[in-house]
């Protein structure tokens, strides 16, 4: 099943609420939240209190992408304030901490996930994928919206759709940056199961036409 999880990095933040609130309508099935700490990568978002808030206005399960330094200082905050899926960077802490991370967004009962930079190889994903209930691959250098899509990370989105049918199929594969009508055929051809858009869903004239485009 093929599902769609805008990020409301491109929403309008002076209208978050109406532009969240429009998602399930869409045919939405995440909302994928963009957390930067201006060290991590070379922007600053939203933080802890703005995920709580979120929480009290949808039923939609909150998709939850840490783009920080040293996640592990931040798991239990970011999963008590209403996180479904929490996503952890791989390149952000040592393996050590990057896995005890993991332990922790599961004992909270949220689903537990890492994200790869276009510069890491698949492989690095090899001694995390049993405690992952998703893996998310950048098709673009994190940190910033509207960027372009990397055509060639497919070779590697392709390599962990392997690792993950071989060794934890229940997992799922999301892909952000870039994603369109076009560069979402492409993702699912290599793998992907969840797109995350950000500019084409919410620049969109018919958002819900533009999911049903993606998952088609």
């Amino acid at each position: 099943m093929i599902k769609v999880s805008p990020s409301i990095l491109s929403a309008d933040f002076v209208n978050l609420e109406r532009d969240i609130r429009a998602l399930t309508p869409a045919g939405a099935d995440y909302v994928h939240v963009d957390v930067m700490d201006g060290l991590f990568v070379p922007n600053i978002t939203i933080g802890i209190p703005v995920v709580a808030a979120i929480r009290k206005i949808t039923d939609l399960p909150l998709d939850v992408h840490l783009m920080i330094d040293r996640p592990i200082r931040y798991v239990d905050d970011f999963c008590k304030a209403g996180s479904d899926i929490l996503t952890v960077h791989v390149e952000a802490d040592t393996e050590e901490n990057t896995l005890a991370a993991l332990r922790r967004i599961r004992e909270n009962g949220v689903r537990a996930a890492i994200s790869v930079k276009p510069k890491t190889p698949a492989e690095a994903v090899l001694p995390y994928l049993p405690y992952c209930d998703l893996i998310l691959v950048m098709t673009v250098e994190p940190g910033f919206g509207g960027q372009a899509f990397m055509q060639d990370m497919m070779p590697k989105l392709k390599a962990i759709r392997a690792y993950i049918d071989a060794q934890n199929p229940a997992c799922e594969l999301e892909v952000d940056g870039g994603i369109n009508e076009r560069t979402a055929l492409v993702c699912r051809e290599n793998g992907a199961n969840v797109l995350v858009a950000g500019s084409a869903f919410f620049k969109s004239a018919d958002p819900a036409a533009f999911v049903k485009a993606v998952k088609a």
